[in-house]
């Protein structure tokens, strides 16, 4: 089974992540933000893995320590379930729509993390999430798992829409990548 468990705490949060890469299962997602939350339910579900996030942040300042950190730890957690990556996909890519939205997420599990992120919402907030935060957690998130990131919001109306279809997209195309097709490294370096 490819899992692991990371645990990150710092004094503005305490974050606890595992993850199961080869196992759909119930998900158990507490980040303080509902709306965060259900956000990284969909992921999980498009992605067909288990996640288990618990982040205790310093809401009271704002969402913005614990997006970044959850996207630090569940970077990281998704790199160490990973290995090697021996015999993985590597790149995925998916374009989805919510509604009026369409979201394209494209991705190389190459080892550089790097975000490109094309991406504007018509409101500031998502509930009590601001959406500048989509982007931080991302970021965060290539960082921490060493991929590369490509997110193009096509078009929407609907913040909601609008970050749900990204989300999902992303969780699509991370099942395609770390799907194991091969055997070997899937690099002409041999390592990744």
């Amino acid at each position: 089974m490819r899992e692991a468990f990371l645990e990150r705490k710092t004094n503005e949060t305490a974050v606890k992540i595992g993850v199961n890469l080869d196992k759909k299962g119930e998900n158990k997602i507490s980040t303080g933000i509902g709306f965060f939350d259900h956000m990284l339910e969909l992921f999980a579900f498009r992605a067909g893995i288990t996640l288990n996030v618990e982040c205790k942040g310093d809401l009271h300042v704002d969402g913005h320590h614990t997006a970044e950190d959850v996207g630090i730890v569940l970077g990281g957690a998704i790199s160490s379930a990973l290995g090697d990556k021996t015999g993985i996909n590597r790149y995925g890519g998916a374009s989805v729509p919510m509604d009026e939205s369409l979201a394209n997420c494209t991705l190389d599990i190459s080892g550089r993390p790097f975000l490109v992120f094309n991406a504007k919402f018509p409101t500031e907030q998502a509930g009590p999430f601001a959406t500048e935060l989509v982007e931080e957690f991302f970021g965060a998130l290539t960082r921490g798992s060493g991929i590369t990131l490509h997110v193009n919001l096509a078009y929407g109306k609907n913040t909601h829409h609008m970050i749900e279809a990204i989300f999902k997209a992303f969780g699509v195309a991370l099942k395609q990548a770390i799907n194991v097709t091969c055997e070997g490294v899937p690099s002409t370096k041999g390592v990744l």
